[in-house]
């Protein structure tokens, strides 16, 4: 496994260093001098969330940010439950989420047993909603605003971000249904910033943010409006790359890991 540590310039993000690094090696100093540091994953990765636990107990988190959690489901977690795999997968009602086998999330929760917990995912009908309503109903107007949802996109990252959805769905999608699901991530964005943000001011850092590749990206993810709405904040991102290809868009730091055998995606679009 590879590491490549990126850090920002004024014009550009550039490689800094590249180093070999194991789910047991030492984060670097920029991840530990963070206030609330990003861990990227392809959610179906064991490897990747082997590197999230070891990260988050060297760390040693003060809260946990999980975009598969809802905030109903975080207030279930106590000190009494999170400590069981199988007692606290039947209190998250984890079957019925949609999200990959608990097991490879429940070390995250034991690499810091003492951290306060926090659900930033967005309930299934608020991002129905996010489609065809005005997103301060979802959010509240003060944090549309703040992470800049009443605001357009800048052309080109719209169409990249389409884009991006027609692929990840194998062009199966509507042309008319791909802005409004760049809409949901940004919303996606939106809950995972307010939740980190919520948790620094809260309970101090470092708070960590378990997420996909696609939200932890710094130039235009959570990380990149957590920043736009607390410039003070210092904030480190990780990306996870499976056999030598890295995860769309900017971080702090990519990790190459191997990759998992999903076979074709696209073939569920073909039914």
């Amino acid at each position: 496994m590879s590491i490549s540590i990126f850090q920002k310039s004024a014009c550009a993000v550039v490689l800094a260093a590249t180093a070999s690094v194991s789910a047991a090696s030492e984060p670097p100093s920029e991840a530990r001098d963070a206030d609330v540091v990003f861990f990227g994953e392809q959610h179906d990765n064991l490897t990747h969330h082997e590197v999230q636990a070891s990260w988050v107990e060297k760390l040693g988190a003060s809260a946990l940010v999980f975009e598969m959690l809802t905030t109903d489901q975080a207030a279930k977690i106590s000190s009494d439950n999170r400590s069981d795999q199988v007692v606290l997968e039947n209190v998250l009602d984890w079957g019925a989420s949609g999200w990959p086998d608990f097991a490879m999330y429940f070390p995250i929760f034991t690499a810091a047993p003492n951290a306060a917990i926090f659900g930033a995912g967005v309930p299934r009908a608020e991002l129905r909603d996010a489609m065809s309503k005005d997103l301060n109903g979802i959010l509240g107007g003060a944090a549309v605003q703040r992470f800049g949802l009443d605001q357009p996109l800048p052309p080109a990252q719209q169409q990249a971000r389409e884009a991006l959805q027609r692929a990840a769905h194998c062009d199966a999608l509507p042309e008319d249904l791909l802005p409004k699901m760049v809409t949901v991530q940004r919303l996606r964005d939106a809950a995972l910033a307010q939740a980190a943000l919520q948790a620094f001011e809260q309970y101090g850092g470092p708070v960590v943010v378990i997420t996909g590749n696609g939200h932890a990206r710094t130039d235009w993810g959570a990380p990149f409006i957590l920043q736009q709405a607390a410039p003070d904040l210092a904030v480190f991102s990780l990306g996870q790359g499976e056999a030598g290809r890295t995860p769309d868009g900017s971080f702090a730091a990519v990790i190459d890991g191997p990759a998992v055998d999903r076979g074709n995606p696209c073939d569920a679009f073909a039914k």
